[in-house]
């Protein structure tokens, strides 16, 4: 049920959109156990179990690697950008801080005091690192020197 809910899924973004931006996110990071040590042993260890089994649950990284193989042969763009900090950097000023997303669904910026549907403001990031990315890939193309977008976006400078 899972595999085919995915693969609708993935074929349906897939027909309707030729470049899909994702988080490059570290699922085997994400879904660490906290059990710790004996000598230190670990805090709030059912509530992480509990969000690691979910996080598993959702099969992101199946659901990434039909995104891809699917875009490649429709000749589309998948692009992964490094999620730190896409949640806490302001979209209007750029400024970071981990005060400007106190709350789990609202992002205000201490500096400029732009608020924002966090998840929006963080998407907007995302989608602003892959445009930069994909800027800095195809300088480089033209150039004649290939780069992953992940690199190309670490070796380009945000303007804001």
């Amino acid at each position: 049920i899972r595999n085919n809910f995915l693969h609708q899924a993935s074929t349906l973004m897939v027909k309707n959109h030729d470049l899909i931006v994702i988080e490059d996110l570290k699922i085997k990071n994400m879904s660490k156990s906290a059990k710790g040590t004996i000598e230190n042993p670990g805090k709030n260890v059912k509530a992480k179990a509990g969000l690691n089994r979910s996080v598993l649950n959702e099969a992101w990284r199946k659901f990434f690697s039909y995104l891809e193989y699917k875009l490649k042969l429709k000749g589309g763009i998948l692009i992964k950008v490094d999620p730190k900090h896409t949640s806490q950097t302001c979209i209007q000023c750029g400024h970071i801080s981990k005060d400007n997303r106190k709350e789990q669904e609202i992002f205000k910026c201490v500096k400029c005091g732009y608020d924002a549907h966090a998840d929006v403001n963080a998407a907007q990031n995302i989608l602003k690192r892959a445009g930069l990315a994909r800027m800095a890939r195809q300088a480089n193309l033209n150039r004649g020197r290939q780069q992953e977008p992940a690199e190309a976006y670490n070796n380009s400078t945000i303007v804001v």
